[in-house]
């Protein structure tokens, strides 16, 4: 698929939202996440919710700057970590390198174009990175992910997901930008004013269909905020 798609399938390489063909967008994306986050904090849950071991293969789809897959090399044998960004990739290969981590392989792919090689993963993660597909998309996405994990392998989702009343979004939208120019400034809150207006955040409980519908056993689903989800989930055994 990925050498010659077939003209209907949705270009997961295409630009949603902000530009990370932009180097100067690149480098500004971890200070601009800190602000907002606190991804050391994230990265250790995250890498205790896994569990991994020494002789793991993860993936990582929607790598960005590497920050995840650079900590989770140093647990596991090896991590695919991949972007649609040619610049997000060799920035964070750049990083990786600077630690001299030799255990990532980065690829040029997405959801719907990478082909997994290799024995079946123990775990695949993806971080703000799901909502840059349509639903149906989505779903097609989750279900290769499905078939890329072994039985019992872990798939970590954290994405934004509207779990407010519909009829609210006025008000939740405007006060949301209100903090993030108070918090962060106003060049953060207008890449999120761009991501609501032209990406694919879901809600709630469709996203919790399209996981179950997928074949996935939704362990944990946690809603920190009204715009932000957790789903931790298990490929179960045949």
């Amino acid at each position: 698929m990925t050498n010659n798609p077939p003209k209907w399938l949705y270009n997961d390489h295409q630009q949603v939202g902000t530009d990370y063909t932009d180097i100067a967008h690149v480098e500004a994306y971890d200070q601009q996440m800190a602000q907002l986050r606190d991804i050391e904090q994230e990265i250790e849950n995250l890498i205790h919710c896994l569990d991994l071991k020494p002789d793991h293969s993860i993936l990582e789809f929607g790598t960005g700057t590497g920050e995840f897959a650079i900590e989770a090399a140093k647990h596991c044998a090896v991590v695919h970590a991949l972007d649609v960004s040619p610049t997000m990739l060799g920035y964070a290969r750049q990083k990786a390198e600077q630690q001299g981590m030799t255990n990532i392989q980065f690829h040029h792919a997405g959801f719907l174009t990478h082909e997994h090689q290799g024995k079946p993963l123990d775990a695949v993660v993806s971080q703000l990175a799901l909502h840059h597909l349509p639903d149906f998309w989505k779903m097609v996405a989750l279900q290769r992910i499905f078939e890329m994990l072994i039985d019992g392998g872990k798939f970590y989702l954290m994405d934004t997901v509207y779990s407010f009343k519909p009829e609210d979004h006025e008000s939740f939208f405007n006060n949301w930008l209100d903090t993030i120019k108070e918090t962060a400034g106003e060049d953060i809150a207008q890449d999120t004013e761009i991501a609501i207006r032209e990406e694919f955040t879901t809600i709630d409980w469709i996203m919790e269909e399209l996981l179950s519908k997928a074949g996935f056993q939704i362990e944990k689903a946690e809603y920190p905020t009204e715009c932000l989800a957790v789903y931790v989930c298990i490929k179960p055994a045949h």
